[in-house]
């Protein structure tokens, strides 16, 4: 186990020093901001003395240097626009797209395994088929389409639910439904697929002829070795999520992680734009480890993987 951690660690780092250096690169390769955040009317003059103020004129290499040093210590530096701190506007807006993407996660596979256990448990594939269907029709709409029709049946014409910010429970409705039946279809595909593996193998066959009930051999036995290779997947998207679902909190107004980066890539407030990045492939990283451990302590053969 230790040694599986410290390739992780190592990982790990390798992953956050490429995420830092390529958010520089790109960032630096879009221009420098001061022509967007400056007044229509600003002169030429006016736009180099704020590049300088901002430290664009010097060498790359003195820039990237400064950036990696800054992100050691922790230290990404002042946004341009909003003059405050950019770890802390990055640190403000996470709970909300943790709220977000949690809630989002557990009710998609949540949903998704009550299908797949109904229709190993009925054997029926009228049920397979509508279930598959309908998960590839929500595919098939993009989400921010998904959510606008969201809003336009239960905010407009019902007037039941809120349709832009976080200001109660209810807001979270609209955008979980949309991030929830979104990636259904993904987990109902791998539960069923794992559970209809684990059904021709002999261990089952064996507790039927042992006379177990459907239900114990499918909950006690089944279930546990087809969660296995899904949770890899689980992982991923809910890495994902956290990394903030940018087109669903623009189209609800939701105030996380997603839009204000989106905000900051517009405006090249590359201060936000580095801490945020940062922040997504570390919690990436770290949902994605945990996932790993989990896998390893209950399979210790896929450390070898």
């Amino acid at each position: 186990m230790t040694s599986f951690l410290l390739r992780r660690l190592a990982l790990a780092l390798v992953t956050l020093f490429l995420v830092v250096t390529i958010a520089f690169v790109l960032g630096r390769a879009t221009g420098e901001p001061a022509a967007l955040l400056l007044p229509d009317n600003a002169t030429a003059d006016d736009v180099a003395e704020f590049n300088r103020a901002l430290g664009f004129d010097r060498p790359l290499i003195v820039q990237y240097l400064a950036t990696v040093g800054g992100v050691f210590i922790g230290d990404f530096g002042d946004s341009y626009r909003l003059r405050e701190s950019a770890l802390g506007l990055v640190l403000e807006r996470l709970p909300a797209t943790f709220e977000l993407a949690i809630w989002s996660f557990v009710a998609g596979f949540a949903l998704a395994l009550v299908v797949a256990l109904l229709i190993q448990l009925t054997g029926s594939r009228l049920l397979r088929s509508i279930a598959n269907w309908c998960g590839a029709l929500r595919q098939s709409i993009p989400d921010f389409f998904f959510g606008l029709l969201l809003v336009l049946v239960f905010s407009v014409l019902l007037g039941a639910l809120p349709s832009l910010g976080r200001t109660s429970p209810e807001s979270l409705v609209l955008p979980v439904i949309t991030l929830t039946t979104g990636q259904f279809v993904m987990y109902l595909r791998l539960l069923d697929s794992a559970l209809s593996e684990q059904a021709g193998l002999d261990y089952v066959r064996t507790a039927f002829a042992q006379g177990h009930r459907r239900e114990s051999i499918l909950l006690t036995q089944m279930l546990p070795n087809a969660l296995l290779p899904v949770l890899g997947m689980a992982g991923l998207n809910l890495g994902g999520l956290l990394g903030g679902t940018v087109v669903v909190e623009v189209v609800f107004a939701w105030p996380g992680l997603g839009q204000l980066l989106t905000d900051a890539v517009s405006q090249r407030d590359f201060p936000i734009v580095q801490a945020g990045l940062l922040f997504v492939a570390l919690m990436f990283i770290v949902v994605n480890t945990l996932v790993d451990v989990l896998v390893f302590r209950i399979d210790p053969r896929t450390a070898a993987a």
